[in-house]
């Protein structure tokens, strides 16, 4: 959901990260701010000309509803697609593309467990070495497949080789962003 011109007062004083630094700020109750994306459960904020990142549990701070987590029946629920479409749900707080389209996962590992459950080790970059929200979204990525039913172990590692650049953008998404 992108809501561009959309202004809100905050109900309440709220936890959000500066974009791109990563800087944890409480934004105060009263103030207003103008959502630019909600996506992947976050939402995208711009408050006195600076960007920051409300995460999906403070939604109400917004007035917005908390979004429900996935749930899923049972271990048997597994499967790599799974896993790729959770992946699909996490977004780079400035670009509304999702990481995996966006070309930000080099790799993806599943390993069976000694107790049958999985071990999943990803290997993800982001579009510039120095930005602050990595650890963050790396973060997001490591909870949100451990959400899935039947995972052991998830590793998340940021990898700067190759850098990644805009030709590894999908067709779909480069169309979205204004690229082609």
């Amino acid at each position: 959901m992108n809501n561009n011109d959309q202004r809100i007062r905050l109900l309440r004083d709220v936890e959000a990260n500066m974009v791109p630094s990563g800087d944890k700020v409480t934004l105060a109750e009263g103030n207003l701010v103008q959502i630019t994306q909600s996506l992947g459960g976050n939402h995208t904020v711009i408050i006195n000309g600076n960007m920051a990142q409300i995460s999906a549990e403070n939604a109400d701070a917004l007035g917005l509803k908390i979004e429900e987590k996935q749930t899923y029946k049972s271990n048997s629920d597994f499967s790599e697609q799974l896993v790729w479409d959770q992946l699909k749900t996490c977004y780079d707080p400035e670009i509304p593309v999702n990481i995996v389209e966006l070309g930000l996962i080099y790799d993806l590992s599943i390993q069976d467990s000694k107790d049958g459950e999985k071990n999943i080790t990803i290997m993800m970059t982001l579009t510039a070495p120095g930005c602050g929200m990595g650890d963050m979204i790396a973060t997001e990525v490591k909870q949100k497949i451990e959400g899935i039913p039947g995972t052991a172990n998830v590793t998340v590692e940021l990898v700067w080789d190759p850098p990644w650049d805009r030709d590894m953008i999908n067709e779909s998404a480069k169309l979205q962003l204004g690229m082609l």
